[in-house]
């Protein structure tokens, strides 16, 4: 048998589930698998770069180790920072252009004994290779880097890869692909980072991601999740104009756990959008109950996450939770980062125009940090704009002082509500104040709090 041919059995069903599993590696095993697989051999390969596709790399991969228990095997994967962006900025022919003249680099390392290689989807390539140290990994991954480097674009081009060593022949191959890929990520977008291989460390990190996941369910259906709200300030008077809400995980063991450590894990596996509508609920319900009681109330914003770019429902979730709790959408202010809108621009932007129409305000959160700020300023229908807290603590800063004056007075020029974020000191205050700013959000007037205590400070307790 030629275990690096190029066309690979294909798997069906049966193999599929049995591909990560031991088994006995008899003759008549191997034979088996090959006559199941023979009358597949073309689906074996992606149309573009014609490389074994996702289902093949595995079973291949899988069948190579297990035939040669003797020899260490690693996985590499590879993908290219901002392919999209290539993709936009150079055309998509530019784009597959540069997946075949990756899938050519790949190909010369498919002509090794051993040696199984991929196109996943998209820029994501995967290498299985035989290796005697971990230098020998690191001479593939630079050599694929630096002749990816070498491709002419108009457009930087940047590869990372990311390192899977087996801990054993029977290592099932899709775990270390999604090992590789963990290590990848930790570096994807980093100009001095190459490569990076999965150790202990993203491995405990991984086992905290899985018992987040595995919690959160329970966190939501026990109450758990509680919003906390950070009030937003007249500076001259101290008077409270407003509040951001804000997710708090109350654990029964752990307390207080910080939103650092839970949110980046919800957004990657998209429970960040049952996140955000428990939050939701929960401020138009008290926003309700004071209503009812006659009570002060003042305008709450709600966090938009990046995800509901994919989640279609979301913008008549927050219609019908306005008319269930019968609630004015003036009182809710849908605060959004620039990011929110990257992945699906368009239908960012229809969502925020039928919400607008429905009476809520917009807010866009972290003004000033990304590189598209101003396009989303001119074509997005915001009302209130927050300056991101990174300028407030360099105020002192001559250059960031001229910014800041020329970011405050364009922004009321365009009539934008204009929120500071981050004021902790009055010296920051003071300038804000002398330059026509007049809301903030800092710990120089309060911490985000539960909402009995926001109850508080509205009734003047």
């Amino acid at each position: 048998m030629h275990i690096d041919s190029p066309n690979p059995p294909q798997p069906d069903e049966r193999q599929e589930q049995a591909i990560n599993q031991p088994y006995d590696r008899s003759d008549l095993y191997l034979y088996t698998l090959r006559k199941m697989a023979e009358s597949n051999l073309e689906t074996n390969l992606t149309n573009l770069t014609r490389l074994l596709n996702r289902r093949a790399f595995f079973y291949k991969s899988a069948e190579v180790m297990r035939e040669n228990p003797d020899k260490k095997f690693a996985i590499l994967v590879m993908d290219i920072a901002n392919f999209k962006m290539l993709n936009e900025f150079c055309s998509h022919q530019a784009g597959d252009d540069i997946l075949v003249y990756i899938a050519d680099i790949y190909r010369d390392y498919w002509k090794q004994s051993l040696t199984v290689v991929s196109h996943f989807r998209a820029d994501i390539f995967a290498m299985l290779t035989p290796f005697e140290s971990k230098e020998d990994l690191i001479e593939i991954a630079m050599d694929i880097h630096n002749r990816i480097d070498a491709f002419k674009l108009p457009y930087k081009v940047l590869a990372s890869v990311g390192i899977c060593i087996a801990s054993s022949p029977d290592m099932a191959t899709s775990n270390m692909f999604d090992y590789a890929s963990i290590a990848k990520q930790s570096i994807k977008g980093k100009f001095y980072a190459k490569y990076a291989f999965f150790d202990d460390k993203m491995y405990q990190n991984m086992l905290v991601e899985k018992q987040i996941e595995n919690d959160i369910v329970n966190a939501l259906e026990s109450g758990q999740l509680q919003a906390y709200i950070q009030p937003k300030a007249d500076m001259s008077t101290r008077e409270i104009v407003g509040g951001e809400a804000l997710v708090r995980w109350i654990h029964p063991k752990e307390g207080i756990i910080s939103p650092g450590r839970f949110i980046p894990v919800l957004e990657k596996n998209g429970l960040i959008i049952d996140v955000d509508f428990c939050i939701w609920t929960q401020v138009f319900a008290w926003i309700q109950e004071r209503l009812a009681a006659g009570k002060k109330v003042v305008p709450v914003s709600i966090n938009i996450s990046r995800m509901h770019a994919h989640d279609t429902a979301f913008t008549q979730r927050l219609i019908q939770l306005a008319e269930e709790y019968n609630v004015p959408t003036s009182l809710v202010v849908l605060e959004l980062t620039e990011s929110s809108f990257l992945t699906n621009t368009d239908g960012m932007f229809a969502s925020m125009l039928e919400l607008k129409k429905h009476g809520f305000m917009l807010s866009m959160d972290d003004f000033g940090t990304g590189y598209s700020t101003m396009t989303m300023l001119k074509n997005h229908p915001v009302d209130e704009v927050k300056i991101d807290k990174g300028f407030i603590d360099d105020i002192e800063n001559e250059n960031v002082q001229i910014i800041l004056e020329h970011m405050i007075h364009m922004l009321k020029a365009l009539k934008k509500k204009i929120i500071v974020e981050g004021v902790e000191l009055p010296s920051q205050q003071d300038f804000l104040l002398d330059h026509g700013c007049h809301y903030a959000q800092g710990f120089l007037y309060h911490k985000p709090m539960p909402v009995p205590a926001f109850e508080a400070l509205l009734d003047g307790e």
